[in-house]
């Protein structure tokens, strides 16, 4: 293994290859808020694809009951814009995809893990990192 933080995963993308940042810290995203799609045992919603979100996906989160685009500052969340880029729950890309509201991904960005729900190839049909 890669020998990655205590407790966590190990973090190698849905490619095999080392997992890189998915933000550039505007918004900090990521489970553990350091910036990539990193996850480990207390992170539930396997938050481990690494999205570009658009206003479509931000309106189909917020109708399922997640609201990314307000911000709460007793949180320090600013809210997402179109644009941003974030770490989802796999399972809610997967949602997405299935409902025709997918936001297109970073492979490179995405942890392994998202493979446990969602296929390689419905990822890299969705991928902005693919040449």
């Amino acid at each position: 293994m890669d020998g990655g933080p205590p407790g966590r995963e190990p973090t190698l993308n849905v490619l095999g290859q080392p997992l890189v940042p998915c933000s550039n810290g505007e918004p900090v995203t990521g489970f553990y808020r350091d910036g990539d799609c990193s996850t480990g045992p207390d992170d539930l919603g396997r938050h481990v694809v690494c999205a570009r979100v658009t206003a479509e996906f931000l309106a189909f989160s917020k109708a399922r009951g997640n609201d990314l685009s307000t911000p709460v500052p007793a949180f320090g969340f600013p809210g997402l814009k179109p644009g941003d880029r974030w770490c989802l729950c796999a399972a809610r890309w997967k949602e997405a995809f299935e409902a025709g509201a997918a936001p297109r991904v970073v492979l490179m960005a995405t942890h392994q893990k998202a493979l446990d729900i969602v296929s390689l190839a419905d990822l890299k049909r969705y991928a902005i990192d693919l040449s």
